[in-house]
This record gives C-alpha cells, sequence and structure tokens, in this order.
C-alpha cells in the first residue's frame, strides 16, 4: 500500500522537563559518551550492564549501574521492560538509548513515555513511520524527494523477489527493511547469485533486528554516500547541520567519515539541507536525526533512509561545528528550543573520524575476540577519541567489535589529514587483530588522499590497500633484540633478589668478560625469517612504559614495544610490527594443531553447512557460514581438497580456534 502524507502533529503524550538522572540503554563506547556530557551539565547518569560488561568502563564511569542479564542482547540490552524497571527503580527522569539495539524501536520509546519517563529521541510516530525501510521511501516519493529506484515494499517470496530483481536490472542490492548499519545487506550481481544472497540478508536482518524483511533497490555504479545531519526541537525548528561523506565502508559498514564532503558545493550543500529538513517536518520529527543519500558522478542526490537517532559518526559534526550533540538533545527532549538559527550554525574547518575494530583486514575483516593487553591512544591538538574500553578490558563475541572512533580536526582537510596520519601511527594496541595498520594504509593512498571516493573504494583498490609483505628494516631487528636482552637482564636481576644473593656471579647481567662485554644473542622471527641477532650493551636503554629511547647501529631513536608471551610488538616510526622471540619447539608445535583442517577464527554458531560431506572443492569454495557479532562470515576452503567431515552441526555453538572442518588437500601430480 502506497503511504498517504498526512500533516503530523508532536503527540500530546511526550513528557519535557528538567533532566537531573538519566539511564543510557546501551553500552561502550556510546554510553560513555553520553554520560560525558551528561557530567558537564550535572545530570547524573545510571548504567546498565550484561554479564560479560560487569567491569566494562561503561559502567564504572557511570553514577550508578544496574544488571539486567546474560549476554544475549534479547535478555539484556534489548529486554525493554528490563530497562525501564531500572529507570524507576534508579529514580531517572528520562532515558537516552544511544545508537543500536532499541534506539529505533517505536514501541520501546511509547513505552519509556507511557511509564512517565522522558525518551531522548524522536517520537514514536517518527520512529515508525521512518524506521521501515520501505516506508521512509513511501514518505519520501510521496514527497517528491529522489529515491534510488527499487521497491517500495518488502518481498516476503524468493520467487517473487527474483522477479522484481530481474525487472529492476543487475546488480541489486538486498536490504533490510527493519534496520541499517550493513546489517542484512548483500549486493547481487547476477540471478544466479541470488539465492544465496537472499538467504544470507534474510538471515542476517532476522539476527539484527528480529524482522526477516527484505526489500531491493538498483545498485548504483560507483556511488558516494553523503548524509545530513538534522536537528529539529518541540517548537517547529528543524536546522540542518551540514552533511558528512561516509563513502568508504566495507561490508556496506562505515569505516571512515568526514565533514563537511570534499564533493559537495555550496549550492548542493544548500538543497541538500533544505530536503533533508523537509524530510524531518514530513514526519514531524524532534531530536537528532539523519537523511542519509546516495549521489552520483553528477551530483544528482538519491534518498536511501532516515536514522532515527545519533548516528555513529556524530562527532565530526561537532568537531566542524563546535556544537554538543549530545548536549543538544538533552536540551530538546527538557523542551527547550534550540539555542541558534540556521543561519548562526558555523562551519569551521575539517574532520575526519576513523572506527578502530577488532577485526583481521587479511582475512575479510573477520572480528577478533580477546583480552586489550595494551591500549595506547594518541593525543594532541585536533585530536579526539571516544571509546568504551581501557587497557585489560575484553573484546567479546557478543558485540560490535569496535574498540575506539579516532577523530581529528584541521583548518583544512589537508591538515585534517596530516593528523590522522601521525595519529594512527601513534595508535597502539595488543591482544585483538585490529585495522589500524590498514586505516594507515587507506588514508595514505592516492585515491583518499585526492578524496577520489565512493562506496567501492577499498575493493578497486585492493590491491594497493593489500601489499606483499615488505621485510623489517635493520633498525627494527636491532631495536627489539636490544630490548629483549634488557627484558632478560631485569628478569635475571629480579631473580637474583628474590634468591636473596644478589651477589651471586650468576646474578651479573652486564656479559662483563676480561676479554670485553659479551655479546647476547637474542634469535628473533618475523614471518619466515629468522634471525640471531648478537647484542652488546653499552648502556641500558632508557624506557618509560614501554616507550624505549635506544642508541643503535646507526641512529638514535624512540620505540614502543609491548611483550605478549613470545611475541614482541614493535612500534617504529609509526609502523607496527611483529616479531617473535624464537622457539622452534613450540613453532612445530603450533604448525602440527593447525594441519589438516578448517579451525573457527572466531567464537559463534553454525548457520550452514554449504557442501555435504564427501564433497570434492576447489580452493576458495564456501563450506561453513558461521554467525558472530551479528554477521554471518562465509569459511572458504584453503586449497583444492576434500571434505571429510564436519565437527559441528547447524546451529551449534562453537569456540574459538575450534576444527570446524575435515579436510584432506589434494596432492599436485
Amino acid at each position: 500500500m502506497a503511504y498517504t502524507p498526512t500533516t503530523i502533529a508532536l503527540s500530546k503524550t511526550v513528557k519535557t522537563g528538567p533532566i537531573k538522572k538519566v539511564l543510557v540503554a546501551n553500552r561502550g563506547e556510546i554510553a560513555v559518551r553520553v554520560m560525558r556530557t551528561c557530567r558537564e551539565l550535572g545530570i547524573q547518569t545510571v548504567a546498565v550492564f550484561s554479564d560479560p560488561d560487569r567491569d566494562a568502563l561503561h559502567t564504572r564511569y557511570a553514577t550508578e549501574a544496574y544488571h539486567i542479564g546474560k549476554a544475549a542482547p534479547r535478555e539484556s540490552y534489548l529486554n525493554m521492560q528490563k530497562l525501564i524497571d531500572v529507570a524507576k527503580r534508579s529514580g531517572a527522569d528520562a532515558i537516552h538509548p544511544g545508537y543500536g539495539f532499541l534506539s529505533e524501536n517505536a514501541e520501546f520509546v511509547q513505552k519509556v513515555m507511557d511509564a512517565g519517563l522522558i525518551f531522548i529521541g524522536p517520537p514514536p510516530h517518527a520512529v515508525d513511520v521512518m524506521g521501515p525501510k520501505t516506508t521512509a521511501r513511501q514518505i519520501m516519493e510521496a514527497a517528491g524527494v529522489p529515491v534510488v529506484p527499487g521497491l517500495t515494499h518488502a518481498v516476503a517470496d524468493e520467487g517473487d523477489a527474483l522477479e522484481h530483481a530481474k525487472r529492476i536490472g543487475f546488480p541489486v542490492m538486498l536490504k533490510a527493511a527493519a534496520g541499517g548499519g550493513g546489517k542484512g545487506m548483500r549486493k547481487i550481481d547476477r540471478a544466479e547469485d541470488f539465492a544465496s544472497g537472499w538467504r544470507s540478508a534474510r538471515s542476517e536482518a532476522k539476527n539484527s533486528f528480529g524482522d526477516d524483511s527484505v526489500y531491493i533497490e538498483k545498485f548504483l555504479v560507483k556511488p558516494r554516500h553523503i548524509e545530513v545531519q538534522v536537528f529539529a526541537d518541540t517548537h517547529g525548528n528543524v536546522h540542518a547541520l551540514f552533511e558528512r561523506e561516509c563513502s568508504v565502508q566495507r561490508r556496506h559498514q562505515k569505516l571512515v567519515e568526514e565533514a563537511p564532503s570534499p564533493f559537495v558545493t555550496p549550492e548542493m550543500r544548500k538543497k541538500m539541507g533544505e530536503v533533508a529538513c523537509a524530510a524531518a517536518r514530513a514526519v514531524g520529527y524532534v531530536g537528532a536525526g539523519t537523511v542519509e543519500m546516495l549521489v552520483d558522478a553528477n551530483r544528482d542526490f538519491f534518498f536511501m533512509e532516515m536514522n532515527t537517532r545519533l548516528q555513529v559518526e556524530h562527532p565530526v559534526t561537532e568537531m566542524i561545528t563546535g556544537l554538543d550533540l549530545v548536549e543538544w538533545q538533552l536540551r530538546v527532549a527538557s523542551g527547550e528550543a534550540l539555542p541558534i538559527t540556521q543561519a548562526e550554525v558555523p562551519l569551521q574547518g575539517h574532520a575526519i573520524e576513523a572506527r578502530l575494530y577488532a577485526e583481521d583486514p587479511d582475512r575479510g575483516f573477520l572480528p577478533s575476540t580477546g583480552q586489550l593487553v595494551h591500549l595506547a591512544f594518541p593525543g594532541g591538538e585536533g585530536v579526539r577519541i571516544d571509546t568504551g574500553v581501557e587497557t585489560g578490558d575484553a573484546i567479546t563475541p557478543h558485540y560490535d567489535p569496535m574498540i575506539a572512533k579516532l577523530i581529528v580536526h584541521g583548518a583544512t582537510r589537508a591538515e585534517a589529514l596530516g593528523r590522522l596520519h601521525r595519529a594512527l601511527g601513534d595508535t597502539h594496541i595488543v591482544g585483538v587483530e585490529n585495522n589500524v595498520a590498514f586505516l594507515q594504509r587507506l588514508v595514505a593512498g592516492e585515491a583518499f588522499s585526492t578524496a577520489r571516493l565512493d562506496t567501492g573504494l577499498i575493493e578497486r583498490e585492493h590491491d594497493a590497500l593489500f601489499p606483499p609483505a615488505t621485510p623489517p628494516c635493520e633498525a627494527a631487528w636491532q631495536a627489539v633484540a636490544a630490548v629483549e636482552v634488557t627484558r632478560q637482564a631485569a628478569a635475571t636481576r629480579a631473580e637474583a633478589e628474590a634468591s636473596g644473593d644478589r651477589t651471586s656471579p650468576w646474578a651479573a647481567t652486564d656479559g662483563w668478560r676480561v676479554t670485553g662485554a659479551m655479546p647476547r644473542v637474542v634469535t628473533l622471527r618475523h614471518g619466515a625469517e629468522a634471525r640471531a641477532i648478537a647484542v652488546t650493551a653499552h648502556a641500558e636503554p632508557t624506557a618509560v612504559a614501554g616507550t624505549w629511547r635506544l642508541r643503535l647501529v646507526d641512529r638514535t631513536t624512540t620505540v614502543t614495544v609491548v611483550a605478549r608471551d613470545a611475541q614482541r610488538h614493535l612500534w617504529l616510526d609509526g609502523e607496527h610490527l611483529l616479531f617473535t622471540v624464537d622457539d622452534p619447539l613450540q613453532r612445530d608445535a603450533d604448525a602440527a594443531a593447525g594441519a589438516g583442517g578448517l579451525r573457527a577464527p572466531m567464537p559463534g554458531k553454525v548457520i550452514a553447512w554449504l557442501v555435504e560431506p564427501g564433497a570434492v572443492v576447489k580452493a576458495g569454495t564456501g563450506l561453513i557460514v558461521m554467525e558472530a557479532m551479528k554477521m554471518e562470515h562465509t569459511l572458504t576452503a584453503p586449497a583444492d581438497g576434500t571434505v571429510a567431515a564436519f565437527s559441528y552441526g547447524v546451529g551449534e555453538q562453537v569456540p574459538e580456534g575450534a576444527a570446524l572442518v575435515e579436510f584432506t588437500a589434494t596432492v599436485p601430480n
């Protein structure tokens, strides 16, 4: 049924008034972000936490915190009644949903209001009509806003969906009707691939949003993803706070965002802002919202969806306007008018945000889990970090694997880009695979530097972004060896002091001999290369919290070295290199343990077998589908060979490292 436009008035049941205590119905960095502004305004905060988040940063940062259930979101962060009960028990006046979870759930908004609480966000009718992406498309069409060609309704039958796709014309994009964030999206290039993409999109949509409804859009070739931040109050004011460029994506999820867009002209900016504000007015919108658009090479823009919440990338808007959007949310929810006019919204400089994820870019950006053994963020002028974790915290398989958002600001895009280069080089993460080195290559690349951006940039620039590994420089080998000798000497001294005989010759660590200092030999491995390096220490290197000042053979330099088991993580000149203190026995054992099968790269659940036991397959053939962190991941054959057996059935939970598939590689003739 087509949408019929009507004049929508603000719901009379919306409660406003002074806010003294806020329950943040979320976790991680967005919960901490909201609490930071509340603290600045003298507003108390209430955190909620699941079992694995008991000691999380957001629970420590809040004024008070309450346990709400097990790890599964449906038993904790998605449990509406538990959240409302905690709000009442804690004496909170209002609930802030953050983003994700229940932030775009109209039923939750209504329940909050029915409980006599203030919902810090739009009224339920706005969420209701703009939440389902198909309804939002209908509203935009009725308002005369251009939309991406496609359907304005969800399709339930696979056969019907395929016929629609053929009429629209391949390539097409399957999209979850109930939500966004890259979940439940699949690009389909050919009719032959439709069935598998259809199943994956619906399964992922169901897992992420509790609704497997999917609709179809035409896939635009080389589009730019540009969105407009809008803000509305209860007094009829609606402002556009300029646009953000969000074209750099992987798995249909944003990775790097910037404001303003380097592609948008002043005339285009004005027109996009007017259209976005009209969209907000059409649904009686209140609070922070984002109108997302796809833009072609001719600068024609098409409405894609409206997110009725604060966006992950809102900090770049804050950096170029000098405004605190969370403060605006709180003031609007309290009944205040927007504090400035549209004409008074400032536009100052350029900002870029890079999302730091626990994921492995070299393995298709698979999420990584584990404890953050070492976490060090950059500082300095124009640099901001939004995070929900600290050293010692864990990235679990239950939630999004974001570690932090790194945001930089400069007077120009070039200045902001230079700060981003430096800041990424000063970001040190040990304990999980992460995308920092990938981001360094991405922002240093010619395409990003010259702002030749589109949503297919990463795939198009694959060879440049995933170059062959280069050997470490001599200074890197020398630095790790020098620090390792110092570490070993410190361990020997500590042992001697613990023994009570500090004068024992066995406690001497200076390598002194009658004939001169005796070099110590350290065997290091980087990838397949191993070296035995002799170190003669003429003086102890200076160390401060893992950062060392070294005088090497031909240079004096500052490095950071972090030890984890046999691994040695080195940061030298902004580059991260991983060495191993070589142990041949352990190396052989590890090689034997990894032979003959396919292992789970992360904890998760088996969703499907893609072949049957006994199948003869080619390298790269999909074998098994796992679900982890709300995303589906297809694991492929490592070589040509035969699938002997599966170790886990569909629906079973799998621990990280578990043998999933018994696989026999074909021996070449």
